[in-house]
């Protein structure tokens, strides 16, 4: 295997008195070397397989542990023990700007090792020829201080689409999300933004021209990103949900158009220049299904192809301006996640047997009140961190009763004539009506309920002050027990007139009974009407309900 080129394997032949030479003993190792490396890249994929961490030791210095790794097309990596080294004395650390990220890589490389003397070559040469006897399968660490693109990594080709919004020296700004969606989906959009520590502050404002998606939650089109005063982070995600059309087959698309973004670094505007767009596939098929038809479709040339000079970066750096030097401030390892998971402990994870934590949703949930008159609401977000929905439902509350309620009171004054029972106003007459009364409602039909009010003071001796009692319907039916009124029994009527807003009040003393009550007072309940129907669609059944809710307001 050369670079990313495959070429078709062979092995040596062997017969009795055949000459071998240099030729024949190198074709052996390449042949064995070549099919190994593949098989790794095809099957295992290249990224670290243990060890490999990075830790700063100083402000200037880092340390890398030893390791074992698979680089991109397929040889095997092996740092064989921890290795200590000033950051400047990497390859490809550079002093001219020290207010940056820098990304430590590795890459396979042979050395020579044991040099000898050549002895065929010193019989056609004058000069002494050394050789080398050994060549080390070794490694080499070096500083890249530009950030690989999202997409020169395979599993995010096949799994993501991403789009660049902005980028220079000490920003890049990405929009990342999956790159096929089922029917109804609801998928996360992230963007990502990376920056140096000494980069001033970023806000970042756009709007989104969805066709196909449709908005979840309160995102509305409108995304707003602005970075913590306090943090000291070199990167940063916003994420927000988009629901995927409802139909199968053909293609959504996520546009963020340069005129509707506003991007500020510090105090000064930066304008975009190109408007950026996801277009995404909706399939019935599961999307693990076609990720996987996409991975047995490649070639076997796409499968390898610019990955030969692809190194693997095991951390990303953040230094700090000092005066004239630097000083690391942070260590992030493996920003990019090139790992390589044993495939057993995959087979368990994904396994019925495992925990399976991995595959479980979690939901919560919270009703909140609304006006009355609003329309209901339904917001709900994904927190992929710990598979959680966050359900939020507002519910507009009802009209509150109060609100279609006033009440009042009326009084009558009684003629006293001893023990031959009270009359109204004169004798030999037992009915009254009163004036139109207004019950502050305004136009409508209302429905009055009407009872007679009594003043209990048998308590006020006891301290505890005097109560008051309202009688509705017949209260004779209270005679000759406690409860028995000490006022007339007095039968009562209303007449309702919805288009003034007002009504009057009817009484009629029923008997001559004894009371030495002088006046009556009448106490008062107007209900406006809820619902279209019409007064005399209310039956007996509801105004009695009404009595015995405005009982219970009045206790």
């Amino acid at each position: 295997m050369k670079k990313s080129r495959l070429y078709p394997f062979e092995r040596n032949r062997y017969f009795y008195g055949k000459l071998l030479t240099v030729r024949d003993f190198e074709s052996e190792q390449k042949y064995f070397n070549d099919k190994r490396r593949l098989l790794n890249r095809l099957m295992f994929g290249s990224g670290v397989l243990s060890g490999m961490s990075v830790v700063a030791v100083d402000d200037k210095t880092v340390s890398v542990e030893m390791g074992v790794a698979i680089d991109y097309i397929g040889r095997e990596i092996v740092i064989p023990a921890p290795v200590t080294m000033k950051l400047s004395m990497i390859e490809g650390f550079t002093n001219n700007e020290y207010k940056k990220n820098v990304y430590l890589c590795v890459a396979y490389d042979e050395k020579g090792k044991e040099p000898v003397h050549s002895v065929g070559n010193s019989s056609v040469r004058s000069d002494e020829v050394s050789e080398y006897n050994r060549l080390l399968e070794s490694y080499r660490l070096f500083v890249n201080e530009k950030a690989p693109a999202p997409s020169s990594f395979e599993f995010v080709r096949l799994m993501e689409s991403v789009v660049t919004i902005f980028e220079n020296d000490n920003v890049r700004i990405t929009q990342r999300m999956p790159k096929y969606v089922n029917p109804g989906e609801v998928v996360d959009v992230k963007l990502v933004v990376e920056k140096t520590l000494q980069t001033p502050r970023i806000a970042f404002d756009y709007s989104i021209d969805a066709k196909g998606f449709t908005y979840v939650g309160e995102t509305d089109g409108a995304v707003s990103f602005a970075e913590p005063g306090d943090s000291q982070d070199t990167e940063y995600e916003l994420t927000y949900q988009l629901k995927a059309p409802l139909a199968a087959g053909g293609y959504a698309e996520l546009a963020i158009p340069a005129r509707q973004a506003k991007l500020t670094i510090g105090d000064t505007a930066i304008p975009i220049d190109f408007s950026a767009k996801h277009s995404i596939e909706v399939v019935e098929m599961p999307v693990a299904e076609r990720i996987l038809e996409d991975w047995h479709n490649r070639s076997l040339e796409q499968a390898v192809e610019g990955s030969a000079d692809q190194s693997i970066c095991l951390a990303k750096i953040s230094l700090l301006q000092m005066g004239p030097t630097y000083m690391i401030e942070k260590v992030d390892r493996m920003p990019f996640g090139e790992y390589i998971e044993n495939t057993s402990l995959l087979q368990r994870l994904l396994s019925k047997g495992g925990n399976g934590a991995s595959h479980q949703f979690y939901a919560s949930s919270e009703a909140h009140d609304l006006e009355y008159d609003a329309k209901p609401t339904l917001d709900v977000k994904y927190h992929p961190e710990r598979n959680e929905f966050d359900f939020k439902l507002g519910i507009p509350r009802p009209q509150h009763l109060y609100d279609e309620i006033a009440t009042g009171t009326m009084e009558v004054a009684l003629e006293s004539i001893g023990k031959s029972g009270g009359f109204f106003f004169s004798r030999g007459k037992k009915n009254y009506v009163s004036d139109e009364i207004s019950h502050g409602l305004g136009e409508g039909q209302v429905s009055i309920v009407v009872g007679l009010e009594e003043a209990d003071e048998s308590g006020a001796s006891a301290g505890t002050g005097t109560k008051k009692k309202v009688y509705y319907g017949q209260s004779d039916v209270f005679k000759g027990t406690e409860f028995e009124p000490d006022i007339p029994n007095v039968t009562l009527g209303t007449i309702v007139y919805p288009e003034k807003g007002t009504f009057r009040i009817g009484m009629k003393l029923r008997d001559d009974g004894e009371s030495s009550a002088s006046v009556i007072a009448v106490r008062w309940w107007a209900f406006k009407s809820l619902g279209a129907a019409p007064q005399a669609a209310m039956n007996d059944s509801y105004e009695n309900e009404l009595a015995e809710a405005a009982s219970s307001l009045e206790d």
